[in-house]
């Protein structure tokens, strides 16, 4: 269809946007608006430039007859730590300990416009990894792993504590968990993950590690390796064995006889 140049540029924006990290061709946008290569170039020249100013994300360029564009999405430092900041203030409200020294976390895990905003900064500090699908363990970590795997445009795929018939044959394996001590088990269906994937693990609260520590032993059994582990929220006071994460949030304390809880930015921020 043959439309105005500046309409053309927002379908052409709008587009980017919403396929993060593929591969299109000059052609497809021309044959779709009706329009020279060349200024279907042009155009993204400006939408560049756009983008990369405001931090929303980057257009790289690709020469070559298989060329084209491909659109990466990011935040700016200063909104990052302005989302994680308030995250913190939410986080330290002491009506959230739960018994056990746990922390309610559904709120804010199933508020859109805070997944929208914590996918987008945990794809950034893993953006130099390739990563072909993320990882989580039902049920609160999903919705923070699809929202990741939404700007990386990556499947993600769901580990569980226990067997469902409708994931067909599974590959189940036994760990230790970090809370209780007690050997558990998780299953991961066959068909869930490809071999030789880059898996980037994402959950919501780090406490002993027994979780992590399972779902990393499952990726052996699919000959796939680990890209990353992304953390929600961890606690500092947990005892765990020594585990490269990036967490948004860090509790350094959880006082339950008054109610109080200290939050501070995690360490996805440190260099």
């Amino acid at each position: 269809m043959k439309i105005r140049r500046s309409e053309r540029m927002v379908l052409i924006s709008n587009y980017l946007i919403n396929h993060p990290y593929e591969l299109t061709s000059l052609s497809t946008f021309a044959e779709r608006y009706d329009s020279a290569k060349s200024s279907i170039s042009e155009d993204i020249s400006i939408i560049k430039r756009a983008l990369e100013t405001s931090e929303i994300g980057e257009i790289e360029t690709i020469t070559g007859a298989s060329g084209g564009v491909i659109f990466t999405p990011t935040i700016s430092d200063q909104e990052a730590h302005k989302v994680v900041e308030e995250l913190c203030v939410r986080m330290a409200e002491s009506d959230r300990i739960l018994p056990g020294g746990y922390i309610y976390l559904s709120d804010l895990l199933s508020t859109p416009t805070i997944l929208r905003q914590i996918g987008r900064i945990i794809a950034k500090a893993f953006k130099d990894q390739k990563i072909d699908a993320v990882m989580t363990v039902a049920t609160k970590g999903v919705p923070l792993a699809n929202a990741v795997a939404d700007v990386l445009n990556v499947p993600f795929v769901i580990v569980r504590r226990d067997l469902k018939i409708t994931e067909g044959s599974t590959v189940s394996v036994n760990y230790a968990s970090g809370s209780s001590g007690r050997i558990e088990k998780m299953f991961l269906s066959k068909r869930s993950l490809k071999p030789d994937s880059r898996v980037l693990i994402v959950d919501d609260f780090l406490k002993g590690g027994g979780t992590i520590n399972g779902m990393i032993s499952l990726l052996s059994e699919f000959d796939s390796t680990l890209a990353g582990v992304a953390i929600f929220a961890d606690n500092v006071q947990g005892k765990r064995d020594e585990m490269n994460y990036k967490s948004l949030l860090s509790v350094t304390d959880i006082d339950i006889k008054n109610a109080k809880i200290s939050v501070q930015l995690g360490n996805i921020f440190e260099d």
